[in-house]
């Protein structure tokens, strides 16, 4: 398969940037660079592995999952159909968190997922510990992996559970804060997704009627485990700033500050009580 008949068939089945994808995928499953896909065209690399990896991505399974890594902040993690895909808007919430956790803090990241978010935060800052928090065991392992493949395993307590039960309760002692990107796309809009977000767990996406359902239930409960000074760090959805702030300050949160991505769409919101 050359890399011209690679975009032409992606881009037949729907893949929004086919030489990105195509550049990818040969990388990947060739172990050749940039510059040699992309000024060879036409040369023709004999692989079945590529051309399953085609197939694959032609029937519009996420890129991440074919490859079954994807970067991340300063990291690599393994992906699976089991986690969410980790996206770079997701890394702004990285990013304060490393900026903001006090020394020596201990926090929780409520719905790890690939445990993205707990571990890019530990590599960057290895002062601190966390609780990471999912209710699907076989999702927590990836985490969990995730955390040895990038080196602050010790600093990682894996911790399976429902984070909608009202008893759930992340940590014996006080956190410095509560950090998580929670499901929060409004159920009636689902199946409107494309067809590689909806590849991606139905649990991860679904934030109930009017997608704040993870946000209402997690700042009543979970607040009584913070310090003082602890916080909140949410990822929202762009047009969920405002709900937030309000659920923030009905439940004591007086201060509030929103994050936006590269996009220009607010993405993050900063919740404390002082």
């Amino acid at each position: 398969m050359t890399y011209r008949e690679l975009c032409r068939q992606l881009s037949e089945a729907g893949i929004e940037d086919a030489p990105f994808d195509a550049t990818v995928l040969m990388e990947h499953f060739l172990g050749i660079g940039y510059f040699t896909i992309r000024t060879e065209p036409d040369r023709d690399y004999p692989s079945d592995a590529l051309h399953t990896a085609a197939a694959r991505r032609c029937a519009r399974e996420p890129l991440q999952y074919i490859l079954g890594e994807w970067d991340f902040y300063r990291q690599t993690y393994e992906v699976s159909p089991d986690c969410l895909i980790p996206r770079s808007d997701t890394e702004i919430l990285v990013e304060e968190a490393i900026r903001l956790l006090p020394q020596r803090a201990r926090f929780a990241d409520l719905c790890t997922g690939s445990g993205c978010i707990a571990v890019s935060t530990l590599a960057e800052r290895p002062d601190a510990c966390a609780v990471a928090v999912d209710k699907f065991s076989a999702t927590l392992a990836i985490a969990e992996r995730n955390a040895i493949r990038n080196g602050v395993r010790e600093r990682f307590t894996p911790l399976c559970a429902d984070v909608l039960a009202e008893d759930f309760r992340p940590a014996d002692e006080p956190l410095d804060a509560i950090l998580c990107n929670p499901p929060y796309i409004v159920t009636g809009v689902l199946d409107t997704l494309s067809p590689e977000v909806k590849a991606e767990p139905l649990a991860a996406l679904d934030g109930g009627e009017d997608g704040l359902l993870f946000y209402r239930h997690l700042l009543r409960t979970q607040a009584k485990h913070l310090t003082p000074d602890g916080f909140f760090l949410f990822e929202i959805g762009y047009d969920q700033a405002d709900a937030l702030v309000a659920l923030g300050r009905e439940n004591g949160f007086a201060t509030a500050r929103v994050l936006r991505d590269l996009g220009g769409n607010d993405r993050v919101v900063y919740l404390a009580r002082i």
